[in-house]
């Protein structure tokens, strides 16, 4: 992508409105059919964010790694031009924190890693992710960047609805 395409693009994602429970239009219709062509919506395309756009919304950001709160602000419109992981931390060995227990506990559901999720990257991580990588056919060097991210993001993972429900 070239410099201008990439800012135009840019710009095109910050001019999207905010998006919630109660918008409707021509912005929400293109939602749906994001969301449609994502497999997280199935209804019919109506222009109008009820509780099945949000809850649609609100599942496709759990995938992404997003904050599943059922709004449609910037990170979710970019999220979903790019259908990956936005704004997510580089991980290598050393690093800790809450992104690593979550790639711990995809890699757990992926059945890649068998440790305990407690947010340190360690060699039984890096080990876990570079399997994980040569699995997607991603160069294995046990690094979380973007490709990764998007590769962790595909793997289904169990939700309790009722997460969305609030």
């Amino acid at each position: 992508m070239s410099l201008t395409t990439q800012m135009n693009y840019t710009e095109g994602i910050a001019n999207k409105p905010r998006l919630q429970l109660g918008s409707q239009g021509q912005s929400v219709l293109e939602l749906e059919q994001l969301l449609t062509k994502l497999r997280v919506y199935r209804q019919p395309e109506a222009g109008i964010f009820n509780k099945a756009v949000e809850f649609a919304v609100k599942l496709f950001q759990y995938r992404v790694f997003l904050s599943p709160d059922g709004i449609v602000g910037p990170l979710t419109w970019q999220a979903l031009y790019t259908k990956s992981p936005v704004n997510m931390p580089v991980l290598r060995f050393g690093s800790s924190g809450e992104a690593v227990a979550t790639v711990q506990e995809v890699l757990r559901v992926s059945q890649h890693y068998s440790g305990e999720i407690d947010g340190k990257f360690s060699t039984l991580t890096e080990t876990a992710v570079r399997e994980f990588q040569k699995s997607f056919g991603i160069e294995a060097d046990g690094i979380v960047d973007r490709q990764t991210w998007t590769a962790l993001s595909q793997i289904p993972r169990g939700y309790n609805p009722n997460w969305f429900l609030t």
